[in-house]
């Protein structure tokens, strides 16, 4: 480290200043994208094959975007030091240590779930955070603490939601546009009164339109048509234009909430568009009009709209006003002094030296996410498929059963293709085994094998069976009897989920054991990596037939599991930290909220000693420090601030060259301190009080 430290002394100041900055940025990006990587691909790829999480496919753009208009303060800001909690520490070194180990701790715990994706996506910004903290300062994260918690929209919304949402609002929807159809409106260009009507197949609102030559042409409100994947994606546009408006918190927070109710009319106006489409010029014109008014074009038209009235509806500033140009804001005038005296404007931005302690912590940064990485495992269990999928024969494909393992006292045979599910569900293969007995004392257990190249295809047992149902407004035909995670193996750890249920209006019970994983397999000649979903199912005969049933279903899948070979295996230490990740992190946060609770005292108690000094101080230094105070209440006390309300108590106005060495004298004493304060993302030197009186 010290021979580094000398390399980089050999350079010119602006070169070092330069390296370090670029090094330190550098080693944020790469240390999360490193350690999440897997998660990051999983999430877009999803992404681009899946309506409901297309949205996430613009949050780097306007992620990148929102750090590009921060540019000018996050650069200010690099210099500045955190205070200190300990004599030698740094608050920011130790709340960066505390939520760089509380992500580390999730990111784990949420491997030994049944859901892991979802709780490494929710760590990444805390471990972003954390980065930030721990190479820079408390003020660079409170800059960039907007764009960092937009990362947290990656987290796709849960499917609860989304169907029970989407449920209501495609009910809605299709009331709507069936009334604006049959309405009859007097002195419109446009003919309504189509001869329409509603009705409801399979859970879904459709309207029947009937043609000129009586034919009829239906148009089914499902949930893509319900307009829940447009407020999804609006979401984060809403997010976005309310922040980057310059205005009032109330203007902001009005322009957020009409976003939304703007869109779903739009959906209902697109809907209505289809249908007198559909009427005029038959069902192919519709469905290609459907398609073409897609949820992004949706939300583009909702955004321009929005942005094109809010101007002459609330007179808000999108862009905000040009701050008027200080003449006295010249570069070449400059000395020691990185700001202008007038305005209080950044010009010059002043580094801090390199010193052994950064070179330090960016190493250790880079170290510790290199051995994130190495111990890492995948997502989801990694096996190696043991053969191939599907077999090219004479007769065309075919499926084989090496597969799958042989149990004892059962015979495995494979049943069916689901080509109409895999259509359904946008899978690459649907594939039904069945292991039957030997004896009559067992029952024949069920395999259902889903592959699909995105996680998003494979739905959850209970999430189609009940939770769809009920967002439709239909009782579910079965009703849950047990509903719990089971640790299958431990090593690699791999959860599954019993789902226990019974038919209404009958005894039959269906008892499913099912399990995600990341395997290769192989088709024809090629390996892919793919998702699959495995799924046992079975139906004892009785409520009183379950824990035998249970250890049966438990017996196949763990043979099934040893049978596909995981790759990778967890040490023992990584085991042990993600079995008690939940307790480890519970811990973390609490130690981290002690620190601050510490850290918030110890502050009060300094500025109570600090007002003890000021009583102490000259007539001078005190007119100094309460210029500055009268200052900050009334406005951005910039040095020009300073200096007028300097004039109204001394009744002489000062030189603004000597204002600024007293200023610099009297920083000495820990009474006021020289900030960098945000006006429209340019920043500008202030100072404020470090005591209260």
């Amino acid at each position: 480290m010290e021979r580094i430290g000398q390399r980089l002394q050999h350079l010119p100041p602006l070169a070092q200043e330069t390296l370090i900055v670029v090094m330190k940025f550098s080693v944020v990006i790469f240390a999360t994208v490193a350690v999440f990587f897997q998660d990051l691909v999983i999430i877009f790829t999803d992404a681009i094959q899946s309506e409901t999480t297309s949205y996430i496919l613009a949050v780097p753009f306007l992620l990148i975007y929102l750090i590009y208009r921060k540019r000018k303060m996050v650069e200010a800001v690099i210099p500045l030091e955190s205070p200190k909690l300990f004599r030698r520490v740094q608050i920011n070194e130790v709340v960066g240590a505390f939520l760089f180990l509380a992500s580390f701790l999730l990111y784990w715990y949420g491997s030994y779930t049944f859901t892991p994706l979802e709780y490494h996506i929710f760590a990444l910004p805390i471990f972003a955070s954390a980065c930030i903290l721990i190479l820079f300062n408390t003020q660079m994260l409170r800059q960039l603490l907007f764009p960092i918690a937009f990362l947290f929209l990656l987290v796709p919304p849960p499917s609860e939601i989304v169907y029970n949402l989407g449920a209501l609002l495609s009910t809605i929807s299709s009331e709507l546009a069936y009334n604006l159809l049959r309405m009859k409106i007097v002195g419109f260009p446009v003919s309504f009164g189509y001869p329409v009507s509603i009705t409801g197949e399979y859970g879904n609102p459709v309207i029947f339109i009937t043609q000129q030559d009586g034919t009829t042409i239906s148009l089914a409100i499902d949930i893509a048509c319900s307009g829940i994947y447009s407020q999804i994606g609006f979401l984060i546009f809403a997010l976005f234009i309310a922040y980057i408006i310059r205005d009032k918190t109330w203007k902001k927070t009005a322009i957020f909430l009409l976003g939304f109710p703007l869109i779903y009319l739009l959906n209902v106006l697109r809907i209505t568009t289809i249908g007198i489409i559909g009427y005029h010029y038959g069902e192919d014109l519709a469905l290609y009009v459907f398609h073409l008014l897609g949820g992004w074009m949706l939300i583009f038209l909702g955004t321009l709209f929005i942005l094109a009235t809010s101007e002459k509806l609330f007179r808000i500033q999108i862009v905000g006003k040009q701050t008027e140009k200080c003449l006295k804001c010249n570069q070449t005038q400059l000395s020691d002094r990185n700001f202008c005296l007038e305005c209080g404007r950044i010009q010059r931005m002043i580094f801090n030296k390199i010193n052994k302690r950064t070179i330090a912590k960016t190493i250790g940064v880079i170290l510790c996410a290199v051995l994130i990485v190495s111990i890492q495992t995948p997502v989801f269990a990694l096996t190696e498929g043991p053969a191939e999928v599907i077999l090219q024969s004479t007769q065309g494909e075919e499926a084989t059963t090496k597969i799958l393992p042989q149990v004892s006292d059962y015979t495995l045979d494979f049943m069916y293709r689901d080509e109409t599910f895999e259509q359904r569900a946008r899978q690459d293969r649907s594939l039904v085994y069945a292991y039957f007995p030997n004896n009559d004392t067992k029952e024949i257990i069920w395999v259902a094998l889903e592959i699909a190249s995105v996680k998003s295809s494979l739905h959850t047992w209970e999430t189609c069976l009940i939770t769809w149902p009920l967002s439709r407004g239909y009782q579910p035909r079965v009703e849950q009897i047990e509903l719990r995670d089971v640790q299958l193996v431990q090593n690699p750890p791999i959860k599954g989920r019993f789902f226990i249920f019974q038919y209404k209006g009958s005894n039959s019970i269906q008892a499913v054991f099912y399990w995600y994983e990341t395997s290769i397999f192989k088709v024809n000649s090629s390996s892919e990596q793919k998702h699959v979903k495995i799924s046992l199912i079975a139906y004892p005969d009785s409520l009183e037939d379950l824990p035998e049933m249970e250890n049966q279903l438990l017996i196949v899948a763990t043979t099934i599991t040893s049978h596909w070979q995981p790759i990778k295996m967890w040490s023992q230490v990584s085991l042990l930290i993600s079995q008690n990740g939940d307790k480890l992190f519970t811990t973390t946060i609490l130690l981290l909220g002690v620190v601050l609770v510490f850290y918030v005292f110890g502050r009060r108690k300094e500025r109570r000693q600090k007002a003890v000094v000021y009583q102490k101080l000259s007539k001078n230094n005190k007119q100094i420090i309460e210029a500055v105070r009268r200052t900050e209440k009334s406005m951005l006390p910039t040095l020009n601030g300073i200096a007028k309300s300097y004039a109204r108590m001394t009744g002489k106005p000062p030189d603004k060259e000597a204002l600024t060495e007293k200023l610099s004298e009297t920083e000495k004493t820990g009474l006021i301190k020289s900030e960098i304060a945000n006006l429209q993302d340019e920043p500008i030197r202030v100072w404020r009080t470090e005591f209260s009186l």
